[in-house]
């Protein structure tokens, strides 16, 4: 198993994706910076109520998520067989910058934050898809508690312990993203728009964590 699908780097990821919700949402005019279905629903609602200026907020999120997947495939393809550098310490070295970068944004800049943070959460999403062999999302919930669910209706019905084994995964990041969300949503309120800096700090940490293995 490689070091990138461990279940504590894993966490450490699920952590940061809740926090970066809860961040943008908070401090950056309420806009998710991981959940684009929420995005969606209010660039429509917005669209069609007559508020095209309010339905920007959302769909350039959109757009933007859509540029880090996009940066994201090609970096793996033109890195992937590099014996210099690892093509997904490359990638947490950009998020590592531009949420530093983020923190550091005042008010008047929330729509480019909110960009910044969208890119770097497709980015992640992208490039970590895995916890010990089973694909997950490490920004965002909804695949992951499918997936949980499904393996704990097959233990209750098979006994079989691997299907309990596959569950516990699933809920426990789901789980270490609602803390990483919750806590970061209180952190708001006492240290504002750097707030954000706690990713940069735990992605930097994943980077060692991959170079030390």
């Amino acid at each position: 198993m490689q070091t990138s699908e461990s279940f504590h780097l894993s966490a450490l990821l699920s952590f940061s994706g809740g926090l970066q919700d809860a961040y943008t949402y908070n401090m950056r005019d309420g806009v998710f910076a991981n959940a684009q279905t929420g995005n969606v629903v209010l660039m429509s609602q917005n669209l069609m109520l007559g508020n095209p200026v309010k339905s920007m907020h959302y769909m350039l999120p959109l757009v933007s998520f859509a540029a880090g997947i996009f940066l994201a495939e090609r970096i793996e393809s033109r890195f992937k067989n590099s014996r210099k550098i690892h093509w997904r310490q490359i990638i947490l070295l950009i998020e590592v910058v531009m949420l530093a970068l983020v923190g550091m944004m005042p008010a008047g800049l929330n729509m480019a934050a909110n960009m910044m943070v969208s890119f770097t959460c497709a980015m992640q999403v992208q490039t970590f898809r895995k916890v010990h062999g089973y694909g997950y999302a490490s920004t965002m919930c909804i695949g992951n508690l499918r997936s949980g669910t499904e393996s704990l209706s097959h233990y209750i019905r098979t006994k079989e312990k691997s299907f309990l084994y596959k569950a516990m995964h699933f809920f426990g990041i789901i789980f270490v993203f609602a803390v990483g969300a919750g806590l970061g949503g209180v952190a708001c309120g006492w240290f504002g728009y750097r707030t954000i800096w706690v990713s940069p700090v735990i992605l930097f940490t994943v980077m060692l964590m991959m170079i030390r293995k």
